[in-house]
């Protein structure tokens, strides 16, 4: 049997090797380079340097008080595990550096047994079906064992087939750890002094034990910190997946808007071009203005300053066709006109109003548009003294028609639940539209999603 204080000792070492993956994943710079599996020369070897200062200050703490710190050498573990996720120039490299401190008190094995411990993990890299599969290295034996006698016995669907290949390579991984740490245990026993340190060299009792015990801790100590750093990696490419989706869905919702638009002022313009051709020839120019502008818009955000722009030159359309029938008036301060705001997100509205609420009253009616700002939100308000809308279809105008709906849906995407857009109106009364945003400067770099938030 193993004895408590033993037991205890590898139980601490498996609590080190979680807290210190833990902790190296709360510096940006390193989670980067960790996570990210096109790495340069360069990249490795800061990934060498990053795994053996860390590591490596376990093993001076164990060189420098020997009976106190034993159970926090991870020396031979970090070793395995830079080569596993960087390859054989980050193993040997982290290897070389953390066998430092053992060398100086004279345990002259340690260097090249961990640095050959590094190219070793380089190797298991090497031999995984998918690189991908690195990740997913387990220390539970039973389960890859499971898996692969079942793949033995039939034959699955291609996923089936493709985790039995990940099993199959985890025992690889397993067999090859395990057969290091009993090369650890050897040199330790055999060369007592200028050999290398294992935790067990002095523990007296049941060597089988002994020997199960080691191998399975160091198999959690190189798995527990792959795995939490496996996690992380798929929580960033979650996260990234999803900016991805978001951009995708805001580019189809802008499409749908770009078309009906376009279709409604080309009736305009073909209205137009029997009854009034110089009307006409002025209606193409601004539509050719724009066009130009709509095709230079890949930014789901822009300032309001254009999309103010945007509503006076399609306004200016609108009342070539109209002419004194409709009105605009906009009250704009000046200190929102830098903000940014979804981009199109004004237009539909205008539209509706002139196409629903101002096109059936007879003497046309007046659009106006008010934007400002409080400390934190952004408020526009669109309104009209057009025919209003019934209640009926006032109920069901989120869930019809392309104008508000797209709209909500955008905001949706982009704010989540942090926003405001309602729909006020009456027949005979108006219209009166209200968006409401948080305020927020961004670098149009940055994701979409983190803009929202």
């Amino acid at each position: 049997m193993l004895e408590e204080q033993h037991l205890v000792s590898l139980l601490v070492k498996i609590a080190v090797a979680a807290s210190v993956a833990s902790i190296l994943m709360r510096f940006r710079h390193i989670q980067r380079i960790l996570l990210n599996d096109q790495r340069t020369i360069g990249e490795r070897l800061q990934l060498a340097l990053i795994l053996s200062f860390i590591f490596g200050a376990g093993e001076t703490a164990r060189v420098v008080a020997p009976n106190q710190y034993q159970a926090i050498d991870l020396a031979l573990e970090s070793a395995i595990i830079a080569g596993m996720l960087a390859g054989y120039v980050s193993g040997m490299v982290t290897g070389l550096l953390v066998s430092i401190p053992a060398l100086l008190v004279g345990e002259r094995m340690s260097m090249p047994f961990f640095a050959a411990a590094g190219v070793l993990g380089g190797l298991m890299r090497d031999l995984a079906p998918d690189k991908e599969d690195v990740w997913y290295f387990s220390a539970f034996i039973d389960l890859n064992l499971y898996r692969v006698a079942r793949e033995a016995i039939r034959r699955g669907t291609i996923l089936e087939r493709r985790a039995i290949q990940r099993s199959a390579y985890n025992l690889v991984c397993t067999a090859a750890i395990v057969t290091t740490e009993f090369l650890r245990i050897a040199l330790a026993t055999e060369f007592p002094v200028h050999g290398t340190f294992s935790i067990a060299r002095n523990w007296s009792g049941d060597i089988v034990v002994h020997f199960v015990a080691l191998a399975a801790t160091t198999l959690f100590c190189v798995s527990i910190p792959i795995r939490i750093w496996a996690t992380a990696r798929a929580e960033k490419k979650l996260a990234a997946q999803q900016a991805r989706l978001t951009e995708a869905r805001l580019a189809a919702l802008t499409n749908q808007i770009n078309p009906h638009f376009l279709f409604n002022t080309l009736n305009s313009i073909a209205t137009l071009v029997r009854l009034d051709p110089d009307k006409a020839r002025s209606m193409i120019y601004k539509l050719s203005n724009i066009l130009r502008r709509l095709l230079r818009q890949t930014d789901s955000f822009s300032p309001l300053r254009d999309e103010i722009k945007f509503i006076d030159d399609y306004l200016g359309i609108e009342l070539i066709r109209f002419g004194d029938k409709l009105r605009f008036e906009k009250e704009v301060d000046d200190d929102v006109l830098d903000r940014l705001a979804p981009s199109m997100i004004l237009q539909p509205i205008v539209e509706n109003s002139i196409k629903h609420g101002l096109a059936n009253k007879v003497g046309g009616g007046t659009i106006r548009l008010r934007i400002w700002r409080d400390a934190s939100r952004l408020h526009m308000v669109i309104e009209d003294d057009g025919v209003g809308i019934e209640e009926a279809k006032l109920m069901k105008l989120f869930e019809q028609g392309i104008g508000v709906s797209n709209v909500n849906e955008r905001l949706k995407v982009l704010f989540e639940a942090n926003y405001r857009f309602t729909v006020d109106s009456a027949p005979g009364k108006g219209t009166k539209t209200t968006i409401e945003i948080p305020v927020f400067d961004i670098d149009r770099s940055i994701t979409l999603k983190a803009a929202a938030e």
